[in-house]
């Protein structure tokens, strides 16, 4: 009997020892991964470019090669690793609309446009999410695939209150575009539908900016003035555009939001894609200052953000 329980005494402690050492050498595993990790977040810094080049008539120029760009970041030219000539990314899209009062004669306009939009550009592995502002903004339908659920979302819409641009763009670019990741691996768009007139917002202009450049999104607006008079509404959507490589478009009559509609459709599918590592790198999340050029051809004009905010330095 004694030398039963000590040989049980042997094997229990052999036992502990071994299942101790094979944690230790799990744990071992585990730290080396998570360190291999950290190594690749931190040293494979890329910057995603997207955007589409034109005549100066507006029509999409779709054949140009890598060689036929030069890529700038504050002034200093960068080495393009690569280049895409029509991006296939999966697309995450964020559609606002205004449900504001100032709108609610041609809102059943909006509504028919927006929702053959969402046919006409949707693909299997694109997502989209539909957010309502008028004296709030409001998730009108989540992220999703499902082109039904979009399009009932917005067919369901009503019109009253005041105009909270900026919150929509704000949390729409946080709390929804930016939820996959990695960031370069899918293309962010977000369709504007308003007047720019904002007057309940929270966050400003260039806070709702901010977050946009942030969350790599390209902003399409359609102004619903039809005053054929310029207003400090339009100039508002103009500005978002314009500072995130987007199209502004001013469509005079509610028949024609199908046509812009469409145009954004047409320039979602032509999209050039590129990448870049930074030279010199500079994790101090800043704005940075990207230019886009052809070569030798100063006829045509390329549509781009203008810049990005780097990561900051943990």
């Amino acid at each position: 009997m004694k030398c039963n329980a000590r040989s049980l005494l042997t094997l229990a402690t052999l036992g502990i020892l071994t299942l101790g050492a094979i944690r230790a050498a799990q744990q071992q595993d585990v730290s080396k991964s998570t360190d291999d990790d950290n190594i690749i977040r931190t040293d494979v810094t890329r910057v995603n470019m997207l955007f589409t080049v034109t005549d100066k008539r507006g029509r999409f120029v779709t054949d140009l090669t890598r060689g036929d760009f030069t890529i700038f970041e504050n002034k200093k030219q960068q080495n393009i690793r690569e280049f895409t000539a029509e991006s296939d990314l999966p697309l995450r899209l964020a559609i606002l609309i205004d449900t504001s009062n100032s709108i609610r004669d041609r809102f059943h306009f909006q509504q028919e446009a927006a929702g053959n939009f969402i046919n006409q550009v949707m693909r299997e592995q694109d997502k989209a999410v539909v957010v309502s502002f008028d004296t709030a903004a409001e998730l009108a339908a989540d992220l999703t695939g499902d082109t039904h659920i979009l399009e009932t979302a917005v067919h369901n819409l009503r019109p009253g209150g005041g105009t909270s641009l900026y919150d929509a763009i704000y949390f729409a670019c946080k709390e929804k575009l930016m939820l996959d990741q990695p960031m370069y691996k899918f293309r962010r768009a977000m369709v504007i539908l308003s007047d720019g007139d904002d007057n309940e917002s929270r966050h400003s202009r260039d806070q709702a900016l901010e977050m946009a450049q942030r969350a790599d999104t390209v902003i399409y607006t359609i102004s619903t003035n039809i005053s054929h008079i310029e207003t400090d509404g339009d100039k508002v959507m103009r500005y978002f555009a314009d500072e995130t490589g987007g199209i502004p478009f001013f469509p005079f009559q509610a028949e024609d939001l199908n046509q812009s509609f469409e145009n954004i459709a047409n320039e979602l599918r032509h999209q050039y894609n590129l990448f870049y590592a930074p030279e010199p790198l500079n994790n101090d999340g800043m704005y940075h200052k990207v230019l886009i050029k052809v070569r030798n051809r100063k006829d045509l004009i390329v549509h781009a953000r203008k810049g990005y905010y780097a990561r900051r330095a943990s």
